[in-house]
């Protein structure tokens, strides 16, 4: 208790010397609805990160405060703070109430929606499941690769790969964690269940990315598509989960009859949701982290390959350069090792994370009185005082693209860029510290594999005529506002 009030003393102390950070100028200085209502309008209608950033800009300052209905909430975009939001002063933050609240319902308590102990927990559960081994089985994205190159058409004609991308990470994901496939790339009655799964699932993120990001005022408004989409999206994971268990329990597994369906002893392979029965844990704890990681694994890869093609349909001499290096191999499948030594692809992939990050911001919450390093005082280098339940909104999309970080040209899409730079809290794709994604090698491996056999079996790409600009659309994750509409040809 004497420690716990001397700490208390030493921050009202320190608080004397700290100078505030600066504050938007809101039109309602009572409730901050003006950025509410402006924030609900580009959410729906694409430009959001970009209004972001401006209002940085705006303040002249990376680091300022808003009012979210009466709530004072800390908006930075400076590697400083989010280092020690993310590690130096890992225990002083936790994730936001806002977050928690829209997780819930689908989430329950796994990996992203937990803290503490629990959050311990959970990693130590599912970190055996991302070493390099079963990282590196490419086996399992072959298959589905195969589905994809199968419903692009031939003819060069436009098709809207994000939409076969989204797919294809719900068929690998789906095989990975389960031991059997949802199939939305394979047409017929066997994946009926799986698409409607995926449906549901794609609307519930919708949902729970603008509850998030808007607060619990939009989770009051009655829905039942949303939750019948959860009830849905329940019973699918706990079918899976109840054969594992009993696999478990008696040795006769779920993946039996798929395996004589697949010509091959299924069980054998490793399976994600096999493991996590195997370690007695309860069935809403196994479904929970299910679809913890499948969050994780589906939509950050969907993503990720979404803009990447997105930017090789409208910059040739990137897709030229790209598809020099992939075809050292021939019509070869990559093996893990080759796919990490194709420097260029690498870089590529570096460069879409950069300006396209697939979480482009993230919130926390002080569970104590604390500081942040920087944003305070007229030059923006002085410490502020976080107060104990204080929400903190980073912006990685922001801190991304500043130019006093990456220079001048840090608006344009460079990959040559990441021969000769070497950043380390500026930036951070996949989070930082004791919470960095432990699923990023397997949403990289995928990625790459995937761009690797897209490029053989395909010369040359073009974007629709007509589009505009790029605009995002964000659920839980972005991606690309109206798809990616564009034209392949057959190598």
């Amino acid at each position: 208790m004497a420690l716990l009030d001397a700490v208390a003393h030493h921050t009202l102390v320190l608080a004397c010397f700290i100078t505030p950070c600066k504050t938007y100028p809101h039109k309602d200085p009572i409730l901050g609805l003006d950025l509410f209502i402006e924030n609900f309008r580009l959410l729906n209608k694409g430009g959001f990160l970009d209004k972001l950033s401006e209002r940085y800009y705006r303040q002249n300052a990376w680091t300022y405060t808003q009012l979210l209905f009466r709530e004072k909430v800390i908006n930075t975009a400076d590697p400083e703070n989010i280092k020690a939001i993310l590690a130096t002063q890992f225990t002083d933050f936790q994730h936001s109430p806002r977050r928690k609240a829209a997780f819930y319902p689908t989430f329950g308590h796994g990996i992203f929606t937990t803290d503490g102990a629990e959050w311990e927990f959970s990693r130590a559960l599912l970190r055996p499941s991302f070493v390099r081994s079963q990282v590196g089985d490419l086996d399992i994205f072959e298959a589905h690769i195969s589905h994809l190159i199968n419903k692009i058409p031939r003819d060069g004609s436009i098709v809207d790969i994000q939409q076969l991308f989204f797919a294809l990470t719900m068929d690998t994901a789906t095989q990975f964690l389960f031991g059997q496939s949802a199939n939305v790339l394979v047409e017929g009655e066997p994946s009926a269940r799986g698409e409607k799964f995926a449906e549901a699932y794609d609307y519930v993120t919708e949902i729970v990315g603008i509850q998030a990001k808007l607060g619990q005022i939009v989770a009051k408004i009655p829905n039942k598509r949303y939750t019948d989409s959860i009830k849905y999206i329940h019973e699918y994971v706990e079918m899976y989960v109840q054969k594992a268990v009993d696999f478990a329990k008696f040795g006769h597994s779920r993946s039996v009859h798929d395996a004589e369906a697949n010509g091959r002893e299924s069980h054998e392979k490793y399976v994600f949701l096999e493991e996590l029965a195997k370690t007695g844990v309860d069935k809403k704890k196994i479904r929970d982290e299910l679809l913890n990681v499948l969050f994780a694994g589906r939509d950050t890869t969907a993503g990720l390959l979404s803009f990447t093609f997105y930017i090789l349909a409208r910059r040739p001499d990137v897709f030229e350069k790209l598809r020099a290096e992939v075809m050292t191999l021939g019509s070869e499948r990559p093996d893990f090792a080759q796919i990490k030594n194709m420097k260029y692809l690498q870089y590529t992939l570096k460069e879409v994370n950069r300006l396209y990050p697939i979480v482009p911001f993230n919130a926390r919450a002080a569970v104590r009185d604390t500081t942040l390093p920087v944003g305070g005082g007229s030059d923006g280098k002085s410490p502020i005082l976080v107060k104990a339940g204080q929400a903190i909104n980073y912006q990685i999309y922001t801190m991304h693209r500043r130019k006093d970080l990456y220079g001048e040209d840090a608006l344009e899409f460079k990959p040559e860029r990441w021969e000769h730079i070497r950043p380390t809290w500026q930036y951070l794709p996949f989070n930082a510290g004791p919470r960095i994604c432990i699923g990023q090698q397997f949403a990289l491996t995928e990625a790459s594999y995937t761009i690797i056999r897209l490029l053989q079996a395909f010369k040359s790409i073009r974007p629709r005529e007509g589009e505009g600009p790029l605009t995002e659309l964000l659920a839980l994750t972005s991606s690309v506002r109206g798809g990616v509409n564009i034209g392949l040809t057959p190598a």
